[in-house]
């Protein structure tokens, strides 16, 4: 488990706590996603969000893209 400094006297919530076997499993999937090549380029998306609020607003990019 790794530590997390808390501030004193302050109370530890829900949030405090990695689940490391959590954090390995969504790292494992990443890793799956990216060589499977089920990524969105940082171009594609920010096209997509630059297009927001334009008459020519364009559909969510999608993988590969």
């Amino acid at each position: 488990m790794c530590y997390i400094p808390v501030m004193a006297n302050v109370e530890p919530t829900l949030f405090d706590e990695i689940d490391d076997a959590a954090e390995q499993r969504a790292l494992e999937e990443a890793e799956r996603a990216i060589a499977e090549g089920r990524t969105i380029s940082h171009a594609a998306v920010r096209r997509w969000l630059l297009s927001w609020g334009t008459p020519d607003e364009l559909p969510p990019p999608k993988c590969g893209e």
